[in-house]
């Protein structure tokens, strides 16, 4: 079993509260989920109403399919609606387990 987590930071320049904030994070986390099928959750920067930190977590049986997962989330987070900007991302593969 391989897991594939990532971390990934982003700016949100156009809210101006942290009630447009959470309207971005609950539509990028729900289309996170349907379209990857991995567990999503924002992990930092809860009160800061322009910072975004999200967790992503994937389980596969192949290590490159695990990364190339990671990959297209990072890639599809970097595209998703011109709302944030992607400030950072880390990506970890953890193998064996």
């Amino acid at each position: 079993m391989h897991i594939g987590v990532c971390r990934i930071s982003a700016h949100l320049p156009v809210a101006t509260n942290l009630k447009e904030k959470r309207q971005v994070v609950r539509s990028l986390t729900a289309r996170l989920r349907n379209q990857f099928n991995v567990a999503v959750a924002e992990v930092d920067h809860n009160d800061l109403w322009q910072r975004l930190t999200i967790g992503v977590c994937c389980i596969s049986n192949d290590t490159s399919h695990a990364h190339e997962m990671m990959s297209k989330i990072v890639s599809f987070v970097e595209e998703f609606s011109g709302d944030l900007v992607l400030l950072d991302y880390e990506t970890e593969l953890i193998t064996g387990v």
